[in-house]
């Protein structure tokens, strides 16, 4: 199909009962749907927004474009959640308004204040030569989720010098001030983020830049975060525009973070190198919350922009990450699944032994919806995991000691995404020994490695047929300990 303008910009109001229930019919036959992580009902889910604990729930929405597989006017749909593994479909937040969002709402974050959770976004309009004019807007949930927007824009437009690449909003109390940072490009074309100050949310005063160590870092920083990780300050963005390091930012685009220091009398974040947070294939765009108990959760979009997806033909486009846990070791983020992600395990399967030059197939361990944990240690050579193998089709990460790197292969794993990009992901592992935590969903696969050192996050397409988990060790002598449970469908049918 070919999306003209005026197909990309309606509004989720105009859409027709016959058109929404064509659409629902096209989602129900894919053969590609989630049956754990939160996907759109059909139509495009982008960035996670506005995520917060609020009146005792995770509150979580998302960049949504109805009517299908591409980018268009955005919405901001909602989900929530007791635990952060069953998330209930709240349906449609916010849809564009005003006049000065007449072509979208945009990501941002939110806060609680007085009892009230405050969602602020980025409001975007086109003028009638179809420039782009984009200001800071909030909106007010109350107790009883009803959610009421401001009429004007808090920020109007961006300060002179930069472009109307102004979006991304993320407020935050520091001290006895809220700050907002804003995602940015300046008008040379290069990335940053632009500061404000409040008292009381309503009235912002700009502080320029938040300077940082890397004033020449790709061409636009989105989807800004800040906040705090085992006493240090963390700051979190996906800045576009950067060339691939090595075996880092191989895709379209990359998200990462420093951790450091925030000082808010010089405006400055202090910090060192920049870590990229996912070696996978498909992570974009993450945002992260505080839980009562103190954990900082982060849920990123399982996409990337300008990326096209097999499910787009099945009229809905791509899903979240599972929740994860965030701390610092070593001055490195480390990533693990949120611990209630237990509650989904069923049954389980269990094989321990070693290989030596051999393939194993694990019969008791074939599915398309699963967690699975492997120690596997590796005497010198290449050994690893198969996962989703089918006739021609298999997944593969495994542990190479003589390149010392773990591998994630998705060459073979069904329908090619995004190929000028290649087919394998790889990080440097010293070590002959490495755990696996990994989670295979109908088409994605989320794998920690080192109780979360690594992560890699991965889409892929295969055939329904294609179930097997095969052990191989090539030219070498590999231990395993691996058990895998079935997961439990969702509570939630309206998720599946």
């Amino acid at each position: 199909m070919e999306w003209t303008r005026d197909m990309r910009y309606r509004h989720y109001h105009e859409m027709t009962d016959t058109e929404e229930k064509k659409l629902l019919e096209k989602v129900h036959k894919s053969i590609w749907r989630q049956q754990f992580h939160i996907q759109p009902p059909y139509g495009l889910l982008n960035d996670p927004n506005g995520f917060a604990f609020y009146q005792g729930k995770y509150h979580l929405f998302y960049q949504w474009f109805p009517f299908g597989p591409v980018h268009g006017m955005k919405h901001w749909y909602h989900v929530e959640s007791n635990d952060l593994v069953h998330w209930e479909d709240k349906g449609l937040a916010m849809a564009p308004e005003y006049n000065h969002e007449s072509h979208g709402i945009f990501s941002g974050t939110g806060i609680v204040k007085d009892e009230l959770l405050y969602l602020f976004y980025t409001a975007n309009k086109r003028d009638e030569n179809w420039n782009r004019e984009s200001c800071q807007s909030f909106a007010v949930m109350n107790k009883d989720e009803k959610i009421i927007k401001q009429e004007k824009p808090i920020i109007p437009k961006q300060p002179d010098g930069y472009t109307a690449n102004f979006r991304d909003p993320k407020v935050w109390q520091h001290k006895d001030k809220f700050y907002m940072i804003v995602g940015a490009e300046r008008e040379n074309h290069t990335g940053c983020l632009l500061l404000y100050q409040s008292d009381d949310l309503l009235d912002w005063s700009c502080q320029g830049e938040l300077k940082t160590d890397y004033e020449q870092f790709g061409y636009m920083w989105e989807c800004p975060d800040i906040f705090q990780v085992d006493g240090k300050d963390v700051l979190m963005l996906s800045p576009q525009g950067l060339e691939p390091v090595g075996d880092t930012y191989q895709n379209v685009h990359n998200s990462g973070c420093f951790i450091g220091h925030f000082d808010d009398e010089k405006h400055h974040f202090k910090s060192d190198t920049f870590q990229e947070l996912d070696a996978g294939f498909d992570f974009y765009a993450p945002q992260t919350t505080q839980a009562p108990d103190g954990r900082q959760i982060l849920i990123g979009w399982m996409g990337l922009p300008d990326t096209s997806y097999p499910a787009d033909k099945d009229m809905w486009a791509n899903c979240l990450t599972i929740p994860r846990e965030l701390r610092i070791k070593n001055n490195k983020i480390y990533q693990s699944p949120v611990k209630e992600m237990v509650e989904k395990r069923g049954s389980v399967a269990e094989w321990h032994g070693k290989l030596n030059g051999k393939e194993r197939t694990l019969d008791d361990f074939s599915d398309t919806v699963y967690e699975l944990n492997c120690d596997m240690t590796v005497e010198d050579g290449i050994a690893g995991l198969k996962l989703r193998t089918g006739k021609e089709e298999e997944t593969l990460i495994y542990l190479d000691t003589k390149r010392n790197k773990i591998v994630l292969d998705r060459t073979n794993s069904g329908i090619p995404i995004a190929v000028d990009y290649g087919t394998v992901r790889q990080v440097t592992c010293t070590d002959n020994n490495i755990s696996l935590r990994v989670f295979v969903d109908t088409s994605s696969v989320e794998i920690f490695v080192n109780e979360g050192e690594f992560v890699f996050t991965t889409r892929i397409f295969p055939k329904e047929e294609s179930k097997g988990v095969k052990l191989f060790a090539e030219n070498t002598t590999a231990s395993f300990d691996i058990k895998r449970w079935e997961y439990l469908s969702s509570s939630n049918p309206k998720m599946l």
